[in-house]
């Protein structure tokens, strides 16, 4: 059992992080496909405390010209968040905070669709010990319509002392 007495949690990594610098404007970070469900859009609305029919109401939402329930909109956006892709493994332990989003909401969702999140780097600004990595956040559906798309800035330690 020589491992077990060498094993250290700190070495315990899902891929080798890299640094700032090893990062490259076009990589991609895709998080897993998702199926939502009526249960994930209760779920939300229990943590969002949005109460609005559109999102719950198949009557109030077809009456205002939707096909079903709206899958609410944040919850969408989540979809994106770095934790879902492999994003925060690549970096590990340089990262200091993300620090901005934009966000455009493109086409309706609704329960039974499926969602293809994705960040894929589009910047990389050095600001001496920092910098800045932008990415384009998207999400499409399985019909290969983009539903949301927008921005996350995310401020990492680099190896420059300057």
């Amino acid at each position: 059992m020589e491992a077990t007495r060498n094993f250290d949690p700190d070495n315990f990594l899902i891929v080798d992080a890299r640094t700032f610098e090893q990062l490259k404007v076009g990589e991609i970070f895709r998080a897993p496909s998702r199926t939502l469900t009526d249960a994930h859009a209760a779920a939300f609305q229990t943590v969002s405390c949005d109460n609005h029919p559109v999102h719950y109401d198949d009557v109030w939402a077809k009456k205002h010209g939707h096909k079903a329930p709206v899958v609410h909109g944040l919850q969408v956006l989540a979809f994106t968040a770095p934790g879902a892709t492999m994003f925060p493994h690549v970096i590990g332990e340089v990262f200091i905070a993300f620090t901005e989003l934009t966000c455009q909401f493109l086409k309706e969702v609704n329960s039974g669709d499926t969602l293809y999140p994705a960040l894929e780097i589009i910047s990389l600004t050095p600001q001496g010990a920092t910098g800045v990595v932008e990415t384009a956040a998207t999400v499409h559906n399985q019909r290969g319509e983009l539903v949301l798309s927008g921005t996350h800035k995310y401020l990492l330690k680099t190896t420059s002392k300057s």
